[in-house]
């Protein structure tokens, strides 16, 4: 998915509960294409939290009617120096990149892209699609890795059944559930479906931290409510964190953790660097067909590529975590 909009960030505030433990990231609506937009929910980046581990942007959309919204059609698009995660609920999205993979996006089944020192792809709901659903992440490549090849991978995680609870693995590693997809720094990614009323307390690593983004119903975070569409915020130093549904309806969360990431970085449109001139340099490589990126083949649209956006009149400031 191409992060073609920019708009107005929102703050990180305390929510009712422990204050201590538990923040709330708010999300703000961002229209993706023309007059029939599908409109996704963004929770990062904003203002006071740019990051969960190497977790860079979330990005939440549907239960989406094609018929209303067109579904999603990304004409190909560059990126550098990130992995793009695809995780759906509903719908099924054909991704072609410049590594020549063809392939389906399904519920359950996670789609993982490193982009590395440069690649390109389309993103297009699939016909029979009639609703779509799910969750685009990315996750920010560390400076020693980032001008790595670019690598696609494929997992269908085994669900584990806790209690009342449904988890699915996706990155990383969670209760003994272990996905196999290349990470370059310690992160955990995961969905969790619990019965009404069901909490389940989940181990965490100490010096994590963790987001849970709500899809569906209400969740509790130790103490505190967060509704669809928020993401409430833990930071490190808690070798537990206890989830809950509420008692009238099941809920399906996103739980996303990781080590503080602790460089700075520039994001501009698809790109993740270090600086402005790098991010000059990629927009300009983009418009200019360099082989950085290569070329999505079998793609038919309205245009064969998106073209990057005109670059801020001001130098773009890098992004860093209170305290990093």
């Amino acid at each position: 998915m191409s992060n073609i909009v920019d708009g107005p960030e929102v703050e990180c505030l305390p929510i009712p509960g422990d204050p201590d433990r538990v923040q709330i990231l708010t999300s703000r609506d961002v229209p993706l294409g023309g007059p029939r937009a599908m409109v996704v929910h963004r929770t990062l980046p904003q203002r006071a939290r740019s990051l969960i581990g190497a977790w860079c942007f979330a990005d939440h959309y549907g239960p989406a009617d094609v018929s209303e919204t067109g579904g999603m059609d990304v004409p190909p698009h560059p990126h550098t120096g990130l992995q793009t995660v695809s995780w759906l609920f509903e719908g099924e999205i054909e991704h072609r990149d410049s590594l020549g993979e063809h392939a389906t996006v399904r519920p359950g089944e996670v789609n993982l892209m490193t982009a590395g020192h440069g690649i390109c792809h389309s993103e297009v709901s699939t016909p029979d699609t009639t609703v779509l659903h799910g969750v685009q992440l990315w996750v920010a490549m560390p400076d020693e890795s980032r001008d790595s090849e670019r690598k696609f991978e494929h997992f269908v995680p085994e669900p584990l059944w806790v209690g009342g609870a449904r988890i699915s693995v996706f990155v990383g590693e969670l209760l003994g559930s272990t996905s196999p997809v290349s990470t370059f720094t310690p992160l955990v990614g995961a969905q969790i479906d619990l019965d009404a009323g069901a909490s389940l307390t989940i181990p965490v690593q100490l010096d994590f931290e963790h987001g849970v983004l709500v899809d569906q119903g209400t969740v509790t975070l130790e103490g505190s409510e967060i509704a669809r569409t928020e993401m409430g915020y833990v930071g490190v130093g808690h070798s537990q964190i206890t989830v809950q549904s509420s008692d009238d309806t099941s809920s399906r969360l996103i739980l996303l953790g990781g080590t503080p990431f602790g460089e700075e970085l520039v994001m501009w449109w698809n790109f993740v660097g270090r600086s402005h001139d790098e991010i000059v340099e990629y927009r300009q490589q983009w418009q200019d067909h360099s082989e950085r990126f290569g070329e999505v083949s079998g793609y038919t649209g309205a245009v064969d590529r998106l073209p990057a956006p005109t670059l801020p009149n001001a130098r773009i400031r890098p992004r860093s975590n209170p305290g990093t």
